[in-house]
């Protein structure tokens, strides 16, 4: 578990947020992130210096809002009218922000000391749609992989698959189907037994 760091995600990238980290690896990380947070621009999306636009509308700013607590936040934190930026928190498996579906720019810094801590927070969601897992140790890759209840697992990058591979969510995420590969099939066919 030394150099891990595993991503668990809800509904997709904004929606519920959470990095799941080893301690022994988490100052280098944070670092790392928050230096390369220093270059993203927000504003204007179709201006290609920006990294990243405005929340959708004004009662979307307020739900988002919520979720602010100023002075805690290791980066952003502050709302600038349609505006946030990339916000990091720190936070406590049952931290609201860590378990609720925010669809905002939030990610919510959770530090754990092994892979099974790590896999019983991952797994502790209503959530399932996708996670992503960051490791050099090929077996914990697989068995982490294996063990988290997610539609879609990455391992060592973030991606949906391609149209060949089945896309679809566990627990609350998704509606129940597959898109993409043979299994979206199932969707548009009716069986019946006589």
């Amino acid at each position: 578990v030394v150099n891990a760091a595993f991503w668990n995600m809800g509904e997709n990238c904004s929606a519920c947020s959470r990095l799941i980290v080893h301690h022994a690896v988490e100052d280098a990380l944070m670092t790392r992130i928050l230096a390369r947070l220093r270059d993203w621009k927000t504003g204007n999306p179709l201006d290609p210096a920006n990294h990243l636009g405005a929340l959708i509308d004004t009662e979307h700013c307020k739900k988002v809002a919520h979720y602010l607590e100023e002075g805690s936040a290791l980066a952003g934190g502050v709302m600038q009218g349609a505006y946030l930026p990339p916000t990091i928190y720190k936070a406590e498996p049952d931290d609201k922000r860590a378990r609720e579906e925010i669809f905002g720019p939030i990610l919510s810094v959770i530090t754990v000391q092994s892979l099974e801590e790590a896999i019983e927070i991952a797994n502790d969601t209503p959530y399932g749609l996708s996670a992503s897992l960051f490791t050099s140790h090929a077996r914990n890759a697989l068995t982490t992989a294996r063990a988290i209840r997610a539609g879609n697992v990455t391992v060592n990058c973030y991606g949906e698959g391609d149209i060949t591979t089945p896309f679809g969510g566990y627990k609350q995420s998704g509606f129940g189907g597959r898109d993409n590969g043979l299994h979206a099939h199932d969707q548009y066919t009716e069986l019946k037994t006589i």
